[in-house]
């Protein structure tokens, strides 16, 4: 609770140095984000159903652009200007064709110096993979990857340490994964290095859990999640009965992410959970510290607070901008996943203990059917900004605000 009330007291002190309102105000100079979404997005084109969004320099000219994994539409490219203002170029650049678009992977996949796109999909089984034509516009390549399936993540990853990029695709089923030939073709290598195994897959991360240097496998599924232990070689073994701490109830993870939350040097886990299709699911969000070798306690209990949201995003990031890392969860608990929820902001006290904080990190109206949540600089003033990708209401952005460091 320290952190919290100096976080008040600074806020506070920094409007009547300035003039501003009060801090029971809704004047946005009270938070560390101001909503730009209206001068900045082509905002009308974003209230769709944004399902994931990539962020990287497509075009080549040295800022941010965002690509949005639209579900049953078109997918949205948007070209930054340099300051952070965006066009919807989608048109212009990538083919234009309905899917029910869920996950973005990017990496230069064909070795040519330009990076190009993999999105998975769902309901119609199509794997997209679009090739950078060097300027930002994009040609579809999807005849490279040689699976299909029921599709909700993807990830990238050297498998085979051959400095060309590999695929990992979690799917309803069977999960693939995929060695590049290093000009951009894949061959489906999922048996001898991932092994045979059916679950309901919502979310593949990588993360190197066990400190050997090559990164491991985290599945969040709608079944018991899975831990996959990298050789080196880029063959896994399922560990996850020895490493993960299971719950009695059942346990329906919709996103998981990684981070030191406690500053000892290795990744902790957590669980975005939801109830959606699984018969009495806990909501409940799950918090796991790594003992420095890969194997986890639940301390969920005692270091995060008790929620009953469904989070299908998730993310770790320092949005308080006080070196360590904090929560930010996107929400979606209205009936039929209907009406628009707050975001929910964790604060850490810098070991690894979260408390809620319910307004001003960012503006109170900010709220929506939160399904991902970016975190950088978008607008090149060294501060991190918030792309928020809301399924069937507004996105939004965010800039990071400069605060002064007040002493006491």
């Amino acid at each position: 609770m320290k952190k919290l009330v100096a976080l008040f007291v600074t806020i506070g002190l920094l409007n009547v140095v300035n003039g501003q309102k009060s801090e029971n105000d809704s004047d946005s100079s009270q938070y560390f984000y101001k909503d730009v979404t209206t001068t900045n997005l082509p905002y009308k084109d974003l209230q769709q159903l944004s399902m994931d969004a990539g962020v990287a320099d497509f075009d080549q000219d040295g800022d941010l652009d965002i690509l949005i994994a639209n579900e049953h539409r078109p997918n949205i490219l948007l070209i930054n200007d340099g300051k952070g203002k965006f066009a919807n170029e989608s048109s212009l650049r990538i083919p234009q064709v309905d899917h029910d678009s869920e996950d973005i992977g990017i990496a230069d996949f064909d070795l040519d110096g330009d990076l190009d796109i993999i999105i998975v999909s769902e309901d119609d089984r199509t794997n997209e993979l679009y090739l950078n034509n060097g300027d930002g516009t994009f040609t579809d390549g999807g005849n490279r990857i040689p699976v299909s399936g029921t599709s909700n993540s993807v990830v990238v990853i050297d498998v085979n340490n051959d400095s060309a990029p590999d695929i990992i695709i979690g799917n309803n089923g069977q999960n693939n994964l995929l060695i590049n030939d290093g000009k951009g073709f894949f061959k489906d290598e999922t048996t001898s290095r991932l092994g045979e195994f059916s679950d309901v897959t919502q979310d593949v991360t990588l993360a190197d859990i066990d400190n050997d240097g090559d990164e491991d496998l985290l599945m969040g599924n709608e079944d018991a999640n899975r831990v996959l232990i990298n050789d080196g070689n880029g063959f896994y073994k399922d560990e996850s009965s020895n490493r993960l701490p299971y719950r009695t109830e059942p346990e329906e993870t919709r996103e998981v992410v990684v981070s030191d939350i406690d500053g000892d040097g290795d990744l902790d886990i957590l669980f975005g959970n939801v109830q959606a299709f699984v018969e009495g699911a806990l909501r409940q969000n799950r918090l796991l510290l790594n003992d420095g070798h890969g194997f986890f306690s639940d301390i969920t209990g005692t270091h995060l607070p008790k929620d009953d949201n469904r989070c299908f995003g998730v993310a770790f990031l320092d949005i308080d901008n006080d070196g360590d890392v904090d929560i930010m969860t996107g929400n979606t608990n209205g009936q039929r996943f209907g009406g628009i929820t707050p975001f929910s902001i964790y604060l850490n006290d810098g070991k690894g203990r979260f408390t809620e904080i319910i307004d001003q990190i960012i503006p109170e109206d900010i709220g929506g059917r939160g399904f991902d949540i970016d975190f950088m600089d978008l607008n090149g003033d060294g501060m991190k900004d918030l792309f928020l990708s809301n399924r069937g209401s507004q996105d939004f952005l965010l800039f990071g605000i400069k605060k002064e460091t007040i002493e006491k």
